[in-house]
């Protein structure tokens, strides 16, 4: 397996978006989370999304292969990176590859003292994931629905 992470283009996004919507279609049927999940969003989002000045969208690929991307929301005055959203395609979920491009983007960004995400908190597998890569709940959670609710996490980086 070689993880390797290549920084997306704006034709890129068709693609980006059919891979979102099918990584997170499992979620957004368990947890119908309509108004935010990723799996809900447009095609007119996700180019919104990357005209950004602040936003970085970079395709994940196994052996040469895209199996998923990350968006990297960067603040450089601040030092701060927020991860939102990472995913994997289904079908190569569960072999340590989310594990991987954290660490590669990371790398990537080394000018990043602080990193944010957040997940849902029902979603124990993700949780562990971003604990074990050294993020901490801050605190803050929010409630979404009966089903759902929203953790935040943080990780300092010493440079």
């Amino acid at each position: 397996m070689s993880i390797l992470i290549h920084k997306a283009n704006r034709d890129d996004c068709k693609l980006i978006h059919r891979m979102q919507i099918s990584s997170f279609r499992t979620l957004l049927g368990k947890y119908q989370d309509y108004d935010m999940s990723p799996g809900n969003e447009t095609i007119q989002q996700i180019y919104r999304r990357f005209d950004q000045p602040f936003t970085d969208y970079h395709l994940i690929k196994n052996d040469d292969k895209v199996v998923g991307a990350i968006r990297i929301i960067r603040n450089e005055k601040e030092g701060i990176c927020r991860v939102s959203p990472v995913f994997i395609l289904p079908q190569y979920q569960g072999q340590g590859i989310a594990q991987q491009v954290f660490y590669l983007i990371e790398k990537y960004y080394d000018w990043a003292n602080k990193w944010k995400l957040d997940t849902i908190l029902q979603e124990q597998g993700n949780c562990y994931l971003y604990e074990k890569m050294g993020y901490k709940k801050t605190g803050k959670e929010e409630k979404v629905n009966d089903k759902m609710t929203i953790v935040y996490y943080e990780k300092d980086i010493e440079n």
